[in-house]
């Protein structure tokens, strides 16, 4: 019925590739959306919000929720920006710090194990295939 429907199938996809992930970071206590908002995080110390939401293509709101998760957990603090006290920059904390190897091997494993069960070239093809569709879309 939904063979032919990108919709239902990339959503398809996205649910089972939520759960695999989610698998993934329980050990750590984060849920998929805070993995990826805490990896972008310690990758770029100090980005403001907005940039972070743009880097994740996700909108602000969204981010604000995820955010709003990682302070709870005491692994992210916000600062006022010098330049404008409406942008808060993100800033990891020594616990997020400690895990940080952790949460790219756990992300690793998932794609250690998605290339194993796909080969590299098909699963460099989706993804690839699919980053195009989503920058011709937007």
């Amino acid at each position: 019925m939904f063979d032919h429907c990108m919709y239902f199938n990339t959503s398809a996809l996205a649910r089972r590739l939520e759960r695999e992930w989610a698998v993934a970071f329980r050990p750590l206590d984060l849920a998929p959306p805070q993995a990826f908002m805490l990896r972008a995080i310690l990758e770029s110390p100090g980005a403001l919000q907005s940039e972070l939401a743009d880097t994740l293509a996700i909108s602000r709101p969204t981010a604000t929720r995820a955010l709003d998760g990682l302070a709870a957990k005491k692994m992210i603090i916000r600062q006022s920006t010098d330049r404008d006290g409406r942008h808060m920059a993100v800033h990891p904390t020594a616990r997020a710090l400690a895990i940080a190897s952790d949460l790219n091997d756990a992300s690793a494993k998932v794609t250690r194990r998605l290339k194993r069960l796909l080969g590299d070239a098909a699963f460099d093809g989706v993804v690839r295939d699919i980053r195009a569709v989503r920058s011709a879309l937007e």
